[in-house]
């Protein structure tokens, strides 16, 4: 991704579209692929124009759903 208006590898950014949250695992044409923070699912493309900064609410409270999922919650 050396496109400088990308965000950076490993970025915790938020698909605008849909409210998911995921991390940037690259790009792929016009596209960034973003993957659910827990580090397992399917990944998804996201025009960047569709992306935005997660504020603190919302990347606690994804960083809480992996939490809660490794426990069995």
């Amino acid at each position: 991704m050396a496109d400088r208006s990308l965000p950076a590898l490993r970025a915790v950014m938020v698909d605008s579209r849909t409210g998911r949250i995921g991390r940037v695992m690259g790009s792929e044409g016009p596209y960034v692929q973003l993957r659910p923070l827990n580090g397992g699912g399917r990944e998804w493309d996201v025009p960047p124009d569709q992306l935005r900064a997660p504020t603190a609410a919302e990347e606690m409270s994804g960083r809480v759903a992996v939490a809660n999922g490794r426990w069995g919650r």
